[in-house]
């Protein structure tokens, strides 16, 4: 194996493996695992070109500031190219990122500027719109606009098409490719490859629900209304300049809640762990792959690695939280409890544990109020203000016992009450603690109470 004398050469030549377990009909279902490269997904390969290419031009220096807006990936792998070559970078990214991500470019030294992901292209704090004018005022800035740069698609042209042609060549070449659109660097990248070295191969375009690219393949009409998606990194609701849809035949629009499951399931099947966009890119790819009649070698990419989405969709709570998992319901307050006691969901502590016991869980498990528990029986509650006033003035108090801090006089709600009757316990400042007789099912807190009612909006 070589040696490698920096990160920037393990970008690209990411391998492929062939799907074994997941029902892809009569085709051979191939998935490059762009997972692979250094900063985790398939963006790396851009980030590296756009701002090598900028650097050749003289457009810019070592000590220069790079401005750029991303959904995430771009930013980690710009980040990654900036932090060996010498500049200083600047991200605008939109509020539904994932911690996950927004931690990585930290840690990597980019400065990360938060902004709303529900606003369209031409609203002042549209990601994009934002960069560019942080970049017009930033002295010794370059905007690098990956939506706009010719640098983006050619990283694909020139490197990934010829690089998967070169692979699936082993199995008798390539007959569709299913990507998804964020930038479209890829799509206008490899469409170009291809249509020189390959023009038999089918594009086929991943898209979410909500974003306008699904129907202007499909239909041809450019709408100019787009919703909202919780995948991170493609859809869109323009066409980005550097785009070229003329060989995309095909469209998918798939939902959020399809797309997370999806993901899951190449984990639970195939041992791959990929990203929001990659659960959206193979459900496309297997609907397509059934569809078809005749054996296909079809090629689809895993984008970017799932280790930046653990605090979402391969977390059961947040995907309990947004509908996009069931539990049975019950139709009483059982439906609105996120972590029942019976299936040992709920997070709790016993009178004789120590307070930095009940702290550290609160921590750890990210809650603010523990059921204290003797045995089967809920016997009081210990929140945050709790701990609090008992520790304060006298930090050795955290070695005393539960008992002494919690509150015994419970909130208890009969499961079979209404909801009406939570808004009288939060309306106190407290949470509901439910029960089936002397039995202990679990605690609804407001946000509980949110999430049901949200998950109640008819779905678009």
């Amino acid at each position: 194996m070589a040696i490698h004398t920096s990160v920037l050469e393990l970008i690209g030549e990411t391998p492929i493996v062939k799907a074994q377990r997941l029902d892809t009909g009569v085709c051979s279902l191939y998935l490059k695992l762009e997972s692979q490269n250094p900063g985790g997904s398939i963006k790396d390969r851009i980030g590296l070109k756009m701002i090598e290419a900028a650097d050749a031009r003289g457009d810019i220096k070592p000590g220069d500031t790079l401005v750029e807006g991303t959904a995430g990936n771009t930013g980690i792998g710009l980040a990654l190219v900036a932090q060996q070559k010498g500049y200083r970078l600047i991200l605008v990214v939109p509020d539904k990122m994932s911690r996950e991500k927004i931690f990585n470019l930290k840690a990597m030294g980019a400065q990360v500027v938060l902004t709303r992901s529900d606003v369209a292209k031409g609203h002042p704090d549209y990601y994009q719109d934002l960069a560019a004018r942080i970049a017009r005022e930033t002295p010794n800035a370059y905007f690098i606009n990956q939506f706009g740069n010719p640098d983006n698609p050619a990283a694909h042209e020139f490197g990934t098409g010829p690089e998967i042609l070169r692979q699936m060549s082993e199995v008798g070449g390539l007959d569709a490719i299913v990507f998804g659109c964020g930038s479209s660097g890829t799509m206008t990248g490899l469409s170009r490859c291809f249509a020189q070295h390959s023009p038999h191969t089918e594009l086929v375009l991943a898209d979410p629900v909500g974003s306008i690219l699904a129907q202007y393949i499909n239909e041809g009409t450019l709408s100019e209304k787009s919703g909202t998606w919780m995948v991170e990194g493609i859809g869109e609701d323009f066409l980005p300049s550097i785009s070229d849809f003329s060989r995309v035949r095909k469209a998918y629009a798939i939902s959020d809640k399809e797309s997370f499951l999806t993901a899951r399931e190449l984990l639970e099947k195939e041992g791959i762990l990929g990203g929001s966009s990659t659960g959206t890119l193979l459900a496309a790819a297997l609907r397509y792959c059934r569809e078809q009649t005749a054996p296909k070698n079809v090629l689809v990419f895993v984008c970017d690695t799932g280790n930046k989405y653990l605090s979402k969709m391969y977390n059961d709570y947040w995907m309990l939280d947004n509908g996009f998992i069931e539990r049975p319901k019950y139709g009483d307050l059982r439906d609105l409890i996120l972590r029942p006691f019976a299936q040992r969901d709920t997070v709790v502590v016993s009178p004789n544990d120590l307070l930095v016991t009940a702290y550290q869980r609160m921590k750890l498990y990210d809650v603010s109020q523990l059921p204290v528990m003797d045995g089967e029986h809920i016997v009081g509650i210990l929140d945050e203000s709790d701990v609090l006033l008992h520790v304060y003035g006298d930090e050795a108090r955290f070695r005393d016992p539960v008992s002494t801090a919690m509150v015994s006089k419970l909130d208890k709600v009969d499961v079979c009450a209404p909801i009406e009757a939570l808004l009288p316990v939060f309306d106190r400042g407290h949470v509901a603690i439910v029960m089936d007789g002397e039995r202990f099912l679990g605690l609804i807190t407001r946000i509980d109470l949110l999430n049901y009612l949200r998950r109640r909006i008819p779905q678009a």
